[in-house]
């Protein structure tokens, strides 16, 4: 198999949390390319998404579900693996956003972004990895951690945040070690700044100088350049990258 074939991930089925927007969508897109069918998990609406999805010439199939329920998360993925036929790549991605001062946050903000940012990838990436156990098949798992999980941001005030995302880059790293006996490789990402929703190119003029003043490329990535990072995590082209969290932020963890 060439060097290019190992990216295939033709007759794969993939799933992608948060796939409604967002690097979620440039990660399905990337995959469905690839030739994989994807599922689009998100509480949002993934109408959208699975259209775009369809045009790539595979199958996509979307599923309303709210994460940090557990029974919620359980019957999404068992229902998945019904309509796919299995799961064999997932990218657990689905993740918010919250900027308070560590005095004036409230238990249940702290709460919040724990239950969307840390709790949730553990449920799902539980229900993924159930499931590939069950079938005796090898399979890959993606979380989307952040570079935030190894720096301390600035202008900005976000501790729970930053402590969610280390919390899923060792979480990552512990699934790895365990799961490797089954064939199944654990990895994350972790981007930089990324224009989305959640860091639209409209942030604060005075933080956006201070971030790129940080950056050596002075920009944000698009969704494109770290959903091609997931891509070659969860293909065949990384067969033997298992544990690893594979920072994409344009050079801002260097300085």
């Amino acid at each position: 198999m060439s060097i290019l074939q190992k990216f295939r991930m033709d007759g794969k089925k993939a799933i992608v949390t948060g796939g409604a927007r967002g690097i979620g969508r440039a990660t399905a897109l990337a995959f469905a390319e690839a030739g994989a069918d994807v599922t689009v998990l998100d509480i949002r609406d993934t109408s959208e998404t699975e259209a775009m999805i369809r045009d790539l010439g595979v199958k996509a199939y979307g599923i309303q579900c709210d994460l940090t329920k557990e029974d919620q998360v359980n019957a999404a993925f068992a229902q998945a693996a019904e309509k796919m036929g299995g799961i064999d790549i997932a990218h657990v991605n689905a993740g918010i956003a919250m900027c308070e001062k560590a005095e004036d946050m409230s238990f249940q903000q702290w709460r919040t972004v724990m239950a969307i940012d840390l709790d949730a990838v553990f449920l799902c990436a539980r229900a993924i990895g159930r499931i590939m156990i069950g079938s005796g098949k090898p399979g890959a798992i993606v979380c989307t951690g952040s570079m935030s999980g190894m720096v301390v941001n600035t202008p900005q005030e976000q501790c729970a945040y930053n402590a969610a995302k280390a919390g899923v880059i060792q979480l990552t790293r512990s699934l790895a070690c365990e799961w490797a006996k089954h064939g199944i490789r654990v990895n994350s990402v972790s981007p930089g700044y990324v224009c989305t929703d959640m860091t639209p190119a409209t942030t604060d003029a005075e933080w956006q100088r201070i971030w790129f003043s940080m950056c050596p490329t002075k920009r944000m990535a698009n969704t494109e350049e770290i959903a091609a990072a997931v891509l070659y995590l969860a293909s065949d082209a990384a067969s033997y990258t298992t544990g690893s969290n594979l920072v994409v932020d344009g050079g801002y963890t260097c300085y």
